[in-house]
């Protein structure tokens, strides 16, 4: 399986002067990453950051998550399919949801695949002490890009008085008190900090297993695997009992009567079924917080 790490952040936060320090630190250890970056404008910029010996596909105008979710599989699946690598790295773009971003990465045709590490977020830290300067709905996407963070980098931190430093970590420690908090300046961290990350995916609840940094994460994924098959109301039944904090759920579920498995997506408490012409895999990923203990439909 390959290592993938999200790197999150606002809008000039510094998240690609990580990503270009990250690759350095792999290329040293004999490791060779790919980059996937996504940006709001047309044009490719940050892109020019990233040497041309490492596999990069870019995804332009902002379309990682939401409706450019699939564009982001194919780019995956042709990575995987035509590049030799051993990490990969996806910088999302600054005005990204942490978890839509997630939705795109998690796919259930190559979950098997790839070992999703987490989010590192990057906040800018002069920033965070000005965010009442910021409109509602930026302040909110600030404030979510951080609550979600599995490592947060409390970045610029070279700009700021002691004070102001011992301000910012106390109210990011108190704001997402699950994520690991670095200082940093430029955004560099030691890679050998990052790979102690525990991974994201929980194919079942035997299987999940307690790392250095992260045993306590509420934002994760799991991976089901299907050995019966239900009605379209019957799951559709399970889904409503699910509580508020699953956010997304993406796969191809059994259904009774039907050929081959449906494609089965979920958002925002919205269903979306459609029929597949190819038989996949009954598998499906769930996105949420703390949702090791959640009962899944067809488990005793």
């Amino acid at each position: 399986m390959k290592d993938v790490y999200l790197l999150s952040g606002f809008l000039g936060s510094g998240k690609t002067s990580l990503l270009t320090d990250v690759i350095r630190q792999f290329k040293e250890q004999g490791l060779k990453p790919a980059v996937i970056m996504n940006e709001l404008g047309k044009l490719a910029f940050d892109s020019q950051a990233v040497e041309e010996d490492v596999p990069l596909k870019e995804m332009l105008e902002g379309c990682i998550c939401c409706t450019g979710a699939e564009k982001t599989e194919a780019q995956i699946q042709s990575l995987l399919f035509d590049q030799q690598f051993d990490v990969l790295l996806i910088e999302t773009t600054g005005a990204a949801h942490p978890v839509e971003a997630l939705d795109a990465v998690f796919s259930p045709i190559f979950a098997e695949q790839l070992n999703i590490k987490g989010i590192v977020t990057v906040a800018d830290s002069k920033l965070w002490l000005n965010r009442a300067t910021l409109s509602p709905q930026a302040r909110s996407l600030f404030m979510e890009q951080i609550r979600h963070a599995h490592v947060l980098l409390a970045n610029k931190i070279d700009l700021l008085t002691e004070e102001e430093q011992a301000q910012v970590v106390y109210e990011l420690q108190s704001f997402n008190p699950r994520a690991v908090l670095l200082q940093t300046t430029n955004g560099r961290v030691p890679i050998k900090f990052l790979q102690q990350m525990q991974s994201m995916v929980q194919p079942t609840k035997e299987s999940i297993v307690s790392a250095k940094i992260g045993e306590s994460f509420n934002l994760g994924s799991r991976l089901i695997q299907f050995t019966q098959s239900f009605s379209e109301e019957e799951f559709e039944a399970w889904v409503r009992s699910l509580p508020e904090t699953i956010y997304r759920m993406k796969g191809y579920v059994p259904i009774t009567g039907v050929r081959n498995p449906m494609l089965f997506q979920y958002a925002y408490g919205m269903v979306q079924w459609l029929p597949e012409y190819i038989k996949m895999e009954p598998k499906l990923v769930i996105i949420g917080e703390n949702i090791a203990n959640i009962q899944v439909i067809g488990e005793e």
